[in-house]
This record gives C-alpha cells, sequence and structure tokens, in this order.
C-alpha cells in the first residue's frame, strides 16, 4: 500500500470514529438525504479542516450542497482528512499542513472560484478576502456563518463601518456554541496541546490565563482541575470580578509575567503578551495560544530580542534570550489545540456544526429577509440542537404542566 492510500485510509477511519460520536449530527444527514434542502446550493466552508469538520461538510453534501473546504488555519489542517475527503468522499478541499500565508491565501482564492451562495468561515479570512478581492461575487452570495469569537468580532467591525456586503449569522455566539464548545471543547483541547508538545506537569505549576470569557473560562477550569496555581489577567471589569468570584486570582500582565510558568493568550486581541512582559518572564517560561489567530503573543519581538532559536520538541521553538533566559513558544503562537493536537472532541463540536447545519437550511427554506449584518443564530435553533443533544444522551425533560404554564402566563396569582 502506498503512502498516499494509507493516509487516505487512516482519514477515513478517523473520519468515521467522530462521527459515531456526533449523533446530532447525524440525525440531521438521515433526514436530509431523504429532503435534500440545500439542492443545488454552493457553499465555501474556510473551516478547520479536522474530522469533526469533515462530518459536516458530508452532511452538508447530504443535503444536496456543493461544497468546497479550504483551511482556516496553516497549522490545523489533518492532511490525512484532506486526503479523505479529496479520494473518498469527493469534497474539493484545499488545505495542507504547515504551508506559508501565500499559499494559505492562495487555497481561499480557490474556494471561492467556485462562486459560492452560502460562506462558512472560521475567523472571516474567507469573507474578508471576499470583500477586498472578489467583490464581482458578493451579489451571487445569500448569506454566511462565522463559527469563532475573533471572526464574529471582525464582521461586527465591518457591519459598523458599513462595508459588510450580505448577512452573517454568528454561530459563535448560539448558547450551545459558546457555552459548551469555547469553555469545554477549547478547555480541554488547550489542556491536551499543551501536554502533547511539553509534557510538563501542570499540577503545582503556576498557569497564566489571558482574558476569562468563555475559552478562557474553560482553560482555568481545566487547568485547576490539574492542580495548577491559576492567575486570569482580564481587561474587562465583570469578568475580571466573575474570575475573582470563581475564585481566581485576577492581575495585570506584568505582574502575571514574572510568576508563571505556563502562559495560555485566549483574547481576541494583538500583543496580550508584548515585549516588556516577557522581559519579566522566568527562565523556562512555556507560552502558547488558544486564541483564533497568532497575534496574542508578540512572536515578532521575541525573535528580535532572542540570541538564537531553536526547535526542541516538536511543535517546541525555544527563544534564547541574551542573559540566558529562555522562553518556549508552542506551535508558532498559532491554536494550540490544533497546532499541537487534534482540536475540540467530536462530543462537543456535534453542537456547533448542528447549528452551522440547521442555520444553512433555515437560510435557505425560510428565504428570511435579512439585512446586512451579523445576527444571533434563531433561539429555536438552538433549543433544538440542546433538546437532540439530550436525547442522543438519553436524558429526558422535565415537561411543564398545564397548570404550571397557565401560572407562568399570569400576573393575577401571588402570595397566599
Amino acid at each position: 500500500m502506498t503512502e498516499e492510500q494509507n493516509l487516505r485510509e487512516k482519514g477515513q477511519r478517523r473520519i468515521e470514529w467522530a462521527k459515531s460520536r456526533m449523533p446530532v449530527l447525524s440525525s440531521i444527514a438521515q433526514r436530509w438525504r431523504s429532503e435534500t434542502p440545500l439542492q443545488g446550493i454552493r457553499i465555501a466552508a474556510c473551516l478547520h479542516v479536522t474530522t469533526e469538520t469533515a462530518n459536516l461538510v458530508l452532511t452538508l453534501k447530504d443535503g444536496g450542497a456543493e461544497v468546497v473546504l479550504t483551511a482556516s488555519n496553516p497549522l490545523s489542517t489533518q492532511d490525512d482528512v484532506v486526503a479523505a475527503l479529496n479520494q473518498v468522499y469527493g469534497v474539493k478541499t484545499y488545505a495542507r499542513r504547515g504551508v506559508d500565508s501565500q499559499t494559505y491565501y492562495g487555497h481561499i482564492r480557490h474556494a471561492l472560484e467556485m462562486q459560492p451562495q452560502i460562506t462558512m468561515d472560521d475567523g472571516a479570512d474567507l469573507v474578508n478576502l471576499l470583500h477586498s478581492e472578489r467583490r464581482d461575487l458578493i451579489p451571487g452570495v445569500l448569506a454566511g456563518t462565522e463559527e469563532t469569537t475573533t471572526g464574529v468580532i471582525r464582521l461586527k467591525a465591518m457591519e459598523k463601518d458599513g462595508v459588510l456586503a450580505y448577512p452573517i449569522i454568528a454561530v459563535n455566539d448560539a448558547l450551545t456554541k459558546h457555552m459548551f464548545d469555547n469553555r469545554y471543547g477549547t478547555g480541554q483541547s488547550t489542556i491536551d496541546g499543551i501536554l502533547r508538545a511539553t509534557n510538563q506537569l501542570i499540577a503545582g505549576s503556576v498557569f497564566v490565563v489571558a482574558g476569562y470569557g468563555w475559552c478562557g473560562r474553560g482553560v482555568a477550569q481545566r487547568a485547576r482541575g490539574m492542580g495548577a496555581n491559576v492567575i486570569v489577567v482580564e481587561t474587562d471589569p465583570l469578568r475580571a470580578l466573575e474570575a475573582v468570584m470563581d475564585g481566581y486570582r485576577v492581575t495585570a500582565m506584568p505582574e502575571a509575567a514574572r510568576e508563571g510558568d505556563i502562559f495560555v493568550t485566549v483574547t481576541g486581541n494583538i500583543n496580550v503578551i508584548d515585549r516588556q512582559h516577557l522581559l519579566l518572564m522566568k527562565d523556562g517560561a512555556i507560552l502558547a495560544n488558544a486564541g483564533h489567530f497568532n497575534v496574542e503573543i508578540n512572536i515578532k519581538a521575541l525573535a528580535e530580542m532572542a540570541s538564537s532559536r531553536q526547535t526542541v520538541r516538536e511543535n517546541v521553538e525555544e527563544f534564547r534570550l541574551g542573559d540566558g533566559q529562555r522562553l518556549y513558544v508552542i506551535g508558532e503562537g498559532r491554536l494550540v489545540n490544533l497546532a499541537a493536537a487534534e482540536g475540540h472532541p467530536a462530543h462537543v463540536m456535534d453542537m456547533s456544526f448542528a447549528n452551522q447545519a440547521l442555520t444553512c437550511e433555515w437560510l435557505i427554506r425560510g428565504k428570511p429577509s435579512l439585512e446586512k449584518k451579523v445576527y444571533p443564530v434563531p433561539a429555536e435553533i438552538d433549543a433544538l440542537v440542546a433538546r437532540l443533544k439530550l436525547e442522543s444522551m438519553g436524558i429526558k425533560l422535565q415537561e411543564l404542566t398545564p397548570e404550571q404554564k397557565d401560572y407562568l402566563a399570569s400576573y393575577s396569582l401571588g402570595t397566599e
């Protein structure tokens, strides 16, 4: 068997494994095979090319859509999945792990050649390229979806400036996405990436989490669960207060930089760990990023400061500063859970991708009248995903009695 055949078959086995752990998406695919609600719709998807994403794409195909997939991060691509999608499942996929920036954007340009009617994004790179380079395609685009916090931030900025050219549904903001995928998925997979890359003992370490949104909550929770002393760095007073009430120590980055053994940025902002912070860190500190783009750790400044740099383990680069201080960066400062591990577990991506699929169906079947804005996922889709997930887990909900429904709808009853 050739290496290419091995890669293809490995990808197929892993895609099937993930499918067996995505019951909600599988139930949608089963229904769609007979109903084909997306028949004839062209979808360009710029997502992390993983086994879970493969099952989303195959579900869309079951619904009748023509789908082209490209990567949303150069280090998140799983090459065996690419091989299986291209050669086994017949889904055109433009991606390869570790490509340079020019090739990465070239792949997105290839995906846009299909003239999509629906766009799916993980970080809004495809949407941004469509708006900047291929405005000729915009009249044919009905709507899009966005999977990440970072992407939603970009798209809302575009909306605010009046440049967003078609409506986008913020799948990231669905409760069944950010409350579960961001918190439990990012929490587990970030720790997984750090452990795979470094084999570092978490227990007893000082673990700094920059950002206490849903992703930051998950990372902090998992680190503490493994015995770390967690410090949270936050700019928002409400989130900082929540972190304090959750039992974490909260401080600013200059102070945290002096104490941390392991740092994880998860803010969606730039230079969260900057030059001045790097200079304060302990010898041997480990730096990882769990935010979508590789801008949260100032790698350029670190490279300028370093007297030498070398790869010391797979996905771990050592930067040695002039005074002998060594700092270790995982996965080039890109998404650590995908650069050094496999990303979120299929069980939690099941809900996120069910939202993607059902939102597409809502856009095509419902033909809602939408302005050129960023919209939330309809509440009924969110609730349906939660119900389907509970059913797949064998969990039953308590139903309200008619009397209880009447009571909640009434204002006349009070203290007796």
